[in-house]
């Protein structure tokens, strides 16, 4: 009980640490000294260059990135003339970490003699929205054409088809190999209609909670005793990873899209692939059907040392009939933009030789912790 006529006494408040501020914000930051060493990290510095704080601490911030890139004359320029600089559009490119477009901030920190704070920006939220919707966009297109397809096309077909028949009843032998050749041809183009109906679907997702490593676990076991079996398949999994919110089905088609894709760009030999799992703070996106807007922190990661994407095929990567396979037909990483559009998801890559990385963002189940 306090006396009359004075305030309560006021609880002291916290002190805040400072590790906690920076490991909240979504820029990559990191601290470099005077002898060019990194000094501190935070946590999106540690996903960007896929490396602990541990890890990263007491390195030369040189060897992060290659000799040539443009940041190390930015981090000079900071240290020899004070003050701060911001550059925009900047690739950061590295073997270990693949291509990505940042806006860089170097300045001075005055606290510390010598030291200097970097700032790395991935590309913005928006631009990923942005390619999401051209993503979706792409999808519906196809999912059109699929429905002509399918009622002014394989109607004929069936008629052509069963035409060859009758004639190959009564043809000649030397005659036989060309209805044989009609018939084929006809099945072949049924077939690629009958993958492009898939985008015609609009029925909402069926969710439940999925394990996506037991996705993940069949859709590798296939690989390695099928289409990947010339590659090493490793598997990085963060066992903690709470269900995620999905169709089992439908998930193993988008990996399995993913990881034979990789299967056909590594070599035969020396092939990788690289299969990971880990929780990260995603971005924020509107189911299909609701109004509420969900968190996207369950990230795949699909790694190959294949040659790379052609630069100009990849802002058209997702779209239908767009492929780099002599024999493609382009619609496999179009589905796969459908049905993670369907689940919520968002999915991305960057390309580089040697190193090609896919990454699909997925929803918490609801009911996870």
């Amino acid at each position: 009980m306090t006396a009359k006529g004075t305030a309560p006494a006021r609880l002291a408040p916290r002190a805040i640490d400072p590790a906690s501020i920076l490991n909240a914000l979504p820029d990559a930051t990191l601290v470099i000294d005077g002898t060019g060493a990194v000094r501190h990290v935070n946590m999106a510095a540690e996903q960007l260059f896929d490396a602990s704080a541990a890890h990263l601490r007491g390195r030369p911030f040189a060897e992060l990135l290659p000799a040539d890139s443009p940041i190390h004359a930015l981090v000079a320029q900071v240290r020899n003339q004070g003050g701060s600089v911001a550059e925009y559009d900047v690739m950061l490119e590295t073997p270990r970490i693949g291509s990505h477009q940042i806006t860089l901030h170097v300045a001075v920190l005055p606290e510390a003699a010598g030291c200097v704070v970097v700032s790395l920006r991935q590309q913005s939220i928006a631009r990923r929205i942005d390619h999401q919707l051209t993503h979706r966009g792409a999808a519906r297109s196809v999912a059109a054409l699929a429905a002509m397809l399918g009622h002014e096309v394989k109607n004929p077909l069936s008629g052509i088809r069963g035409a060859a028949q009758l004639l190959e009843q009564g043809a000649r032998a030397e005659d036989r190999s060309l209805t044989r050749l009609i018939c084929d041809e006809t099945d072949r183009i049924r077939a690629l209609v009958d993958r492009m109906e898939a985008f015609s679907d609009e029925r909402p997702v069926a969710r439940e909670p999925v394990n996506i490593h037991e996705v993940l676990d069949r859709v590798c076991r296939v690989a390695q005793h099928g289409f990947g079996r010339h590659a090493r398949i490793v598997e990085h999994y963060d066992p903690s990873l709470p269900p995620v919110s999905g169709n089992a089905d439908l998930l193993i088609q988008v990996f399995m899209n993913l990881v034979k894709n990789a299967a056909e760009a590594v070599p035969a030999e020396g092939g990788e692939i690289i299969v990971t799992t880990a929780y990260q703070h995603g971005i924020r996106l509107a189911l299909p059907g609701r109004d509420t807007r969900v968190h996207l922190p369950i990230v795949v990661s699909v790694a190959d040392n294949g040659s790379g994407i052609p630069e100009d095929v990849q802002r058209h990567l997702f779209e239908a009939f767009v492929t780099t396979k002599p024999n493609g037909t382009g619609l496999g990483l179009a589905l796969v933009a459908k049905l993670v559009a369907d689940h919520g998801g968002v999915v991305e890559f960057d390309s580089a030789p040697r190193r090609s990385v896919f990454r699909v963002m997925l929803p918490l189940h609801e009911d996870a912790p």
